[in-house]
């Protein structure tokens, strides 16, 4: 009897080692990154600028955090998605404007041919966004993006354009959170077309995405106050731009900074040179399996002079290939395999 009774408490308290050992890995933070030196040195950050009594101890008002939205926090080839919103839109409206049959670059878009309408490289991509994104309300436009981010999808892998966001970086964005940081997007992408749909994808409130923008006049249509959008640039949010807004929006310079490209180099630049401690990577797209794999020479999302600059400067580089255990949300599966 006394045998049976000192068996069953050794198999409880294998049992209770066993629950504890679990829940423990399940509050290891980003469990979708590999145990690695990019792991190693986000979670040696986070703990060095949230630890009272370290010297880089940093008060929670001052813990930003800023992204980069395409390539960064969800995919952006085989090329930016607004710019696929945009060539969906052309489509949506060729009914209206009959002239576009006949007009670059627009005839091109509606045969099918994205690369002879692009061939007339920003100016090209100016025309189609302007001519798909002004002349509506805020309101308005904020319907038709959410409506399209809720069922288009993506030509290659024909997931939602919702579910081609990076698991990591999702994880990484609720670890900021939880320890008091105030995640910001900082993007190149449109203001309101990221603003419509950030906060259900990334937990991220739309006062706190910043991106490019086209001019908006106050209007009174028939007896109520409307916002219309003009088909004329107001800002661009890419290169030495992202800093500027960053002083302009947040009016702290952040401590941590994501990228991925040469368009996110300056904001990566700025944080790093603040006085305290200070945390910049960039998302290096090595995984031409699970992903896409390009950098110095490719057209979207190139990656040469910033390449060069986090190794010269030791930033972080983040090798998705080897970093990251998953790519997508719905690989969970495949990643505990």
């Amino acid at each position: 009897m006394k045998s049976t009774i000192k068996f069953s408490f050794v198999g409880f308290a294998n049992l209770l080692l066993a629950v504890v050992m679990v829940a423990a890995q399940a509050a290891e933070p980003l469990p979708s990154w590999n145990d690695g030196a990019a792991r190693s040195a986000i979670v040696k950050f986070v703990d060095t600028v949230t630890t009272q009594g370290s010297p880089d101890f940093v008060p929670e008002p001052a813990r930003i955090a800023v992204f980069d939205n395409d390539g960064t926090l969800w995919a952006e080839q085989p090329m930016y998605f607004q710019l696929l919103f945009a060539i969906d839109r052309v489509k949506a409206l060729a009914p209206n404007h009959p002239e576009w049959k006949h007009k670059e670059p627009f005839a091109s878009l509606l045969k099918g041919d994205v690369k002879t309408a692009l061939a007339g490289g920003e100016h090209a991509a100016l025309e189609i966004v302007m001519a798909t994104h002004a002349g509506i309300t805020t309101a308005e436009f904020e319907k038709i993006a959410r409506g399209w981010i809720a069922n288009a999808r993506h030509p290659t892998t024909q997931r939602l354009y919702a579910e081609m966001i990076y698991q990591p970086m999702l994880e990484l964005l609720d670890y900021f959170r939880t320890n008091g940081f105030k995640t910001f997007i900082v993007s190149g992408g449109g203001v309101e077309f990221m603003r419509a749909w950030v906060n259900e994808v990334y937990g991220i409130p739309p006062e706190q995405v910043i991106g490019s923008s086209i001019k908006t006049e106050f209007r009174i249509n028939n007896g109520v106050p409307v916002l219309t959008r003009l088909p004329e640039v107001n800002f661009i949010d890419d290169r030495e731009g992202k800093p500027v807004a960053i002083n302009q929006h947040i009016g702290r310079r952040p401590i941590a900074a994501f990228g991925n490209s040469d368009g996110d180099l300056q904001m990566l630049q700025w944080t790093a040179a603040g006085d305290s401690a200070r945390l910049v990577a960039y998302v290096h797209h090595t995984d031409g399996d699970r992903e896409w794999a390009y950098d110095r020479k490719s057209s979207i999302g190139q990656l040469d002079e910033g390449l060069d600059e986090a190794q010269a400067k030791d930033w972080l580089v983040i090798d998705m290939k080897k970093d990251w255990k998953q790519i997508y949300p719905d690989e969970t599966k495949q990643a505990m395999q």
